[in-house]
Order: structure tokens, then C-alpha cells, then sequence
């Protein structure tokens, strides 16, 4: 079988090798893609569409309940599940057609479908569904494969029928009454999205508290907020056991050392990702991988073998489609530009698309006095912002961290209505070094949620 020749094989269609490969072939390299599935990897596909997509269906079920809070009569709600999916497939096809035909059109660009595996460091070979194989080999070959759910190895979990964050998307009813294991985001976003739907769901988390790596204050808000509609949120809730049958599941857990249950006709299994490197056979290249099965990468994106790169979820940490993204751009100015650009400190921004949103970026105030910063800290719940007010909206609160010395923003969390909204507002402020009396001062439009920046400042210096 002949070799082909590339200046670069890209394995994955993610948010780093999708535009990365279509950067490339516009820039005049040979390219090739490979992709296993779907164009558009986990956040097209299983991720970031699909769920927000079904949480925005959510959402009007949630408003349509509360119709006369705003002095609306409705009537009963009724929730047509396969209508939501049907819904939620056209989107992600849609998109998904799109990056598919725009990469087939691109010059110089090979989109192939198949599974690949390392023959060498430089040399990867494709097995297609038609039973034949590729070779290909580049002086630059890129690890955009992602990751999956994680099954835990919990007693009886095997033998019991389970949901992911995959087939979750893909019920054509409402649970009767939906078991979450794992209170993380991607859980707690199911959890809410079908109690909105009418089921039952009750969250089994492990850690002392929700968000455990947030402001105590933080965890605290969110598990009033998910309790007050109506979810069953049991935390310390160390699943030991797991029996049943299609329809009746049982969950066996402990809970401060107390033995307890919870039956239910569903059972989400949602305690992290794992990434998808078994079937790279990334040995006979020689490229190393920790002990969660991640591609280590210095700050260029380069594994341990020279040539190889992974980007997105597969190299480790943290696993946001605008981190993939950005991984593109460093390989895109390095290779393209000749800039030379790295990873270095770069801002980590996340929102997590419960309701209302919970958004983050820079230090919360946990992490920076840790770090024994001299700072200030300004929060201001959401019934401080007329908007919030208007719209009947206004769960949660925004808080600030700010430098005492500088004035300069830290970072901040916002748990609030169109949260990752008014996050953003204050990346972009800290992107550009803007102290905080600047924005105290700011004019914005009324009635925004941006005027909240306005009063959440005042109250700094109150």
C-alpha cells in the first residue's frame, strides 16, 4: 500500500481540528482530516448544541408554568419529547452540514471518514467503512480526538440498563423519576432540564457540596435555587450499590457513614469524561499519556514526540469548546504567522447553562486569599438589577474581585440571569485592564443587565 504524503494529518473534526485544517489548506498546505464519526466533535454533536438546544425547550416549559406570575393564563403544560429531540437533531445537523460541506469544498484540504491509529511517528493509518485502509504520513500530525462519558466501576452498574450524556438526548418521553449520579455541571444541566420536563429527579453527589471548587456562598445559592424547583439535590452521596431492571432502578449510597436508597425509572450516569486515546496506539509512536489516558503537551501543544500536537479535551484540562478553539489559534499563528505565540496564562471563562447560569472567569474570592492577594470584594444579588426585576428574574447574585491596591477587576462569578453575558463584560474589562471605577461610572443603556455593573461597583465603595 502507498504512503500519502501530507504537511499535516489532523485526527479529529473538533473545535481545534476543524478550523485548524480548513487555516491550513487555506494557507496552502496539503491537509488531510480524519474523523470517526461526525464533523464537529463532541461539542456539535454531544455536547455544547444539542443540550443548550433542549435547555432553551426546557426553559419555555419552565416560563409557560410560571405564565401567571407574569399575568399570563396558560393552562396545562404538556411536554411532546420527541418533538424536543426532533428539534434538537435538526440544529445539530444543520451545523453539523455545514462544517461537513465547507471542509469537502475547501482546496487542498482531504476530509476522510475512519478509524486512525499510529503505524509510527510519522505515519497513521485509516481503516474505512468500505474495509480498506490509507496511509498517511506528515511532518506535523494533530490530536483532536476528544473524550466520553466515564462509567464508574460501581457494583452492578454493568448490569443495570444506564443513561449518559449521549443517549439521555435521545428519549422519546419524560422519566417518571430521573436518578443523577454525579451533582456536577453537565449532571446538574440534565437534572434541571428534565424536572422542567415534569419528571422526578433526584442528584446522588459525592462531595460535601455542590460546586465544590466555587465560593462556599456559591455552592450554597445554586443548591437553594435547584431545590426550589424542585429538585431532590442529597450530597456526601457515595453510590456503593446499584440493582434493578429497565424501568426500576435502584441506587444504594452512603451518606455520613448511614446507609440509604433511591429508587427511580432512569438513571443518568454523569461523573466526568474519559479521553479517546485506546484506539490511537499512540506506543508506537511514542507518545506518552498520564494516568487518565491524556496526551501531556508543553506550552507550543507539542506531545513528547516532536511533530505530534493534541488539542482540545484529549491533552487534559479544562474541557470547554472555546479552550479547543484557542488551541486552533496557537497552532494556527505558529505554524501559519510564524508568531510565536504559546499557551502561558490564558483566561479560563465558563458558564454552565443551568438557569439561570452560573459564569466564571479569573480568581474567585476562595483562590485569592489562598493566594493571600489583598483584595476586595464586591457581590450584589440580582434584586439589586432592575432588569432582573422587570423580567421576574432575579435569582442568584453577581460578585466581584478586585485588586485593593490596583483596582483592577480579579475576576468574578455570576450566578444570574444571562450570567455568562455579564461575565463576559467583565473579561473583556479585565482583557483590557479597565480598573473598576471605570465601569462604576460606565453609561449604559436602561434598563440592561449591564447597568448591574454599575451598581455592584457603587456598592464596593459604599
Amino acid at each position: 500500500m502507498a504512503t500519502e504524503s501530507f504537511d499535516a494529518v489532523i485526527l479529529g473534526s473538533g473545535q481545534a481540528g476543524k478550523p485548524l485544517s480548513l487555516a491550513l489548506a487555506n494557507a496552502g498546505w496539503k491537509t488531510v482530516i480524519v474523523e470517526r464519526a461526525f464533523v464537529g466533535g463532541t461539542c456539535i454533536n454531544y455536547g455544547c448544541t444539542p443540550t443548550k438546544t433542549m435547555v432553551a425547550s426546557a426553559r419555555v416549559a419552565y416560563l409557560a408554568r410560571r405564565g401567571a406570575d407574569f399575568g399570563v393564563r396558560t393552562g396545562a403544560i404538556s411536554i411532546d419529547m420527541r418533538a424536543v429531540v426532533a428539534r434538537k437533531q435538526g440544529i445539530v445537523e444543520r451545523f453539523r452540514n455545514y462544517g461537513t460541506q465547507k471542509m469537502q469544498q475547501t482546496k487542498n484540504l482531504d476530509l476522510i471518514f475512519g478509524a486512525a491509529k499510529f503505524i509510527d511517528a510519522k505515519t497513521v493509518e485509516v481503516a474505512l467503512a468500505n474495509g480498506t485502509t490509507r496511509l498517511l504520513t506528515a511532518p506535523k500530525i494533530v490530536i483532536n480526538t476528544g473524550g466520553r462519558p466515564n462509567k464508574p466501576p460501581i457494583p452492578g452498574l454493568a448490569d443495570v440498563p444506564t443513561l449518559d450524556s449521549t443517549s439521555i438526548m435521545e428519549l422519546p418521553e419524560v422519566p417518571k423519576h430521573l436518578i443523577v449520579l454525579g451533582g456536577g455541571f453537565i449532571g446538574l444541566e440534565f437534572a434541571q432540564m428534565y424536572r422542567r420536563f415534569g419528571a422526578e429527579v433526584t442528584v446522588l453527589e459525592g462531595a460535601p457540596r455542590l460546586a465544590p471548587r466555587d465560593d462556599e456562598d456559591v455552592g450554597e445559592a445554586l443548591q437553594a435555587i435547584l431545590r426550589e424547583d424542585g429538585l431532590r439535590i442529597e450530597c456526601n452521596a457515595l453510590a456503593e450499590r446499584v440493582e434493578g431492571k429497565a424501568g426500576d432502578i435502584t441506587v444504594h449510597y452512603k451518606q455520613g457513614g448511614n446507609a440509604a436508597s433511591v429508587r427511580g425509572s432512569h438513571l443518568l450516569v454523569s461523573v466526568g469524561r474519559k479521553p479517546n486515546t485506546e484506539d490511537l496506539n499512540l506506543k508506537a509512536a511514542g507518545v506518552t499519556i498520564d494516568k487518565g489516558g491524556y496526551t501531556p503537551v508543553d506550552d507550543t501543544l507539542q506531545t513528547n514526540v516532536a511533530g505530534i500536537y493534541a488539542a482540545g479535551d484529549v491533552k487534559g484540562g479544562p474541557a470547554f469548546t472555546h479552550i479547543s478553539y484557542d488551541d486552533f489559534r496557537i497552532l494556527r499563528d505558529r505554524w501559519v504567522s510564524k508568531l510565536d505565540v504559546r499557551l502561558g496564562d490564558r483566561m479560563v471563562p465558563n458558564t454552565v447553562f443551568i438557569d439561570p447560569q452560573l459564569a466564571q472567569v479569573g480568581l474567585n474570592e476562595t483562590e485569592a486569599r489562598k493566594r493571600g492577594l489583598d483584595v476586595r470584594v464586591a457581590k450584589m444579588g440580582m434584586n439589586g438589577v432592575a432588569r432582573a426585576l422587570e423580567t421576574s428574574e432575579s435569582r442568584g447574585f453577581i460578585k466581584v474581585i478586585v485588586d485593593a491596591k490596583t483596582d483592577q477587576i480579579l475576576g468574578c462569578t455570576v450566578l444570574g440571569l444571562e450570567g455568562g453575558e455579564i461575565m463576559s463584560m467583565l473579561q473583556i474589562a479585565m482583557m483590557g485592564k479597565l480598573p473598576y471605577p471605570l465601569l462604576k461610572e460606565a453609561i449604559f443603556a436602561h434598563p440592561t443587565l449591564a447597568e448591574g455593573l454599575n451598581n455592584i461597583f457603587l456598592a464596593l465603595d459604599a
